[in-house]
């Protein structure tokens, strides 16, 4: 059995599929699956607590309990002082559960209630609830989680906290607050977006020794990326190569007194490998562009003709930074939708085509939650997974939704940025992020890419800074030549 970071991410019914396969095509009885799903759990407790003695097994009525019914007798045979705490009623005694429970009883471990098993742990063990939770939690389960809750102990959940939806990673009414989760055959979606990393902890991935070509038969629901795989795809650089080899960025934003956002953008493009960066912007802006990044270069825009001319030059435009949304804004807006050049749209860019809405393909639209709800009309944060994917249907191109877990959409693919922490809910770190996709857009023509890598650094750039002062005061700003370095492996 290995313990590993698969990158690909399922949701409930597909990893009951890969459940179904495993035990009815490859002949692997589900008794075998819950005993080494167990057997993961022991291992990870003893390698993660080993000085722990007293322990206690929250158990529901489900396959879940049973592996948490296997766990406590793996445990008392190991020496541990193991209390089971029951929630849900004893399961039937002819299925796996059932079998699961004997083992237990045999391994003489307590079987009481959740409050029994609670007092005088150092350590819980959550196996009350699934992935096949629907609903908010009830009575009965609710009070035991809560319980675990405002305990002052480690907690390790059984392949997914207790009450966090495995589809959507919202929390179901209430939900095990977990140091580390270890989750089995499929990484599940919930974990990984939205409530999913706050509730989870550390997530360690068993694979239970499925065989590899139980994966090929289900189709996962996105995948995890990686760092190092997307930045070994960038090329070297050719030694004759000039500044249009590199391409050119035009930002367009910057409505009078919202110069700031512009400027990020573009410093954000020109220092992450854009050969040039232009940029069209209210006239009273132009003065704090040069004197900020002189190497970028401003206009102040008063007509259509003068943008005309920046578009004609350019070979990607990133449109929205600090845009607004007055008639100066509009005109703005409306001249780059008119172009046919490779688009990044970003802030009040999205806010004005959710008013206006179009589709088309060669564009990266990259929404927090608010903006995205907008361009749907309805609320996002409820399935985070089927809003990307509208959003991509509706308007086309690669869909960015912000947020945690990141996810990105090209049609196609679904994919999820696993990186980035709460320091980076401040302001301006989307017009750092619109930059360096844009200008990733405009050295590599390819439009998935560009957005998964942007995205990736733009998040790693902030958990590597916030590792070493802290998530508090973190500025965009400061992402811009860590991810510089991130682009230069």
């Amino acid at each position: 059995m290995t313990l590993s970071n698969r990158k690909l991410l399922y949701q409930a019914a597909q990893v009951r599929e890969l459940d179904r396969v495993t035990i009815e095509e490859v002949g692997i009885p589900g008794l075998v699956l819950m005993r080494r799903a167990a057997e993961a759990c022991v291992s990870e407790t003893l390698d993660r607590y080993p000085e722990v003695a007293s322990i206690a097994v929250l158990c529901g009525s489900g396959n879940n309990a049973g592996d948490g019914f296997i766990i406590a007798g793996l445990l008392a045979n190991r020496g541990k002082r193991v209390r089971v705490g029951l929630v849900g009623r004893i399961p039937d005694a002819e299925t796996d559960a059932g079998s699961a429970y004997r083992f237990c009883q045999d391994s003489g471990v307590p079987i009481g209630n959740a409050a029994e098993a609670l007092e005088g742990a150092e350590l819980v063990v959550d196996a009350l609830l699934g992935t096949g939770i629907s609903g908010e939690v009830r009575s009965g389960y609710a009070e035991a989680i809560d319980a675990v809750n405002r305990g002052d102990w480690s907690v390790l959940s059984v392949d997914i906290p207790s009450g966090l939806s495995s589809d959507t990673g919202n929390v179901q009414g209430v939900a095990i607050s977990a140091d580390v989760t270890v989750t089995f055959i499929g990484r599940k979606l919930g974990l990984f977006t939205a409530d999913g990393p706050e509730f989870a902890g550390e997530v360690v991935f068993a694979d239970l020794d499925v065989p590899g070509d139980v994966y090929e038969a289900v189709k996962p629901a996105a995948d995890s990326l990686d760092y190092a795989v997307l930045s070994a795809r960038l090329k070297p650089r050719h030694r004759n190569s000039h500044k249009m080899s590199h391409g050119h960025v035009l930002v367009v934003g910057g409505n009078e007194g919202m110069g700031g956002a512009i400027i990020m953008a573009a410093e954000s493009a020109i220092m992450t490998g854009a050969g040039l960066v232009s940029v069209a912007t209210h006239p009273s802006n132009v003065g704090s562009v040069l004197a900020r990044r002189p190497e970028v270069m401003p206009r102040g825009i008063a007509s259509v003709a003068e943008l005309a001319s920046l578009i004609d030059r350019c070979s990607v435009i990133v449109l929205g930074p600090g845009l607004g949304l007055d008639e100066f804004s509009r005109m703005l807006f409306e001249a780059v939708m008119a172009s046919d050049k490779p688009l990044v749209v970003d802030a009040d860019g999205l806010n004005l085509l959710s008013e206006s809405p179009v589709h088309r393909q060669n564009w990266i639209l990259t929404p927090h939650p608010g903006e995205a709800g907008r361009l749907l009309g309805a609320s996002v944060q409820e399935d985070r997974l089927t809003a990307v994917t509208q959003l991509q249907k509706k308007y086309g191109g690669v869909a960015l939704l912000k947020g945690a877990g990141t996810l990105l959409s090209d049609g196609e693919a679904i994919s999820l940025v696993p990186y980035g922490n709460p320091g980076m809910a401040v302001a301006g770190m989307g017009d750092v992020l619109s930059g360096v996709i844009g200008s990733l857009l405009a050295q590599t023509q390819q439009q998935m890419f560009a957005a998964q890598l942007g995205a990736v650094v733009h998040s790693l750039a902030a958990d590597n800074i916030t590792a070493e002062r802290g998530e508090r005061g973190l500025l965009a700003t400061e992402l811009v030549p860590e991810m510089r370095r991130l682009l230069n492996p």
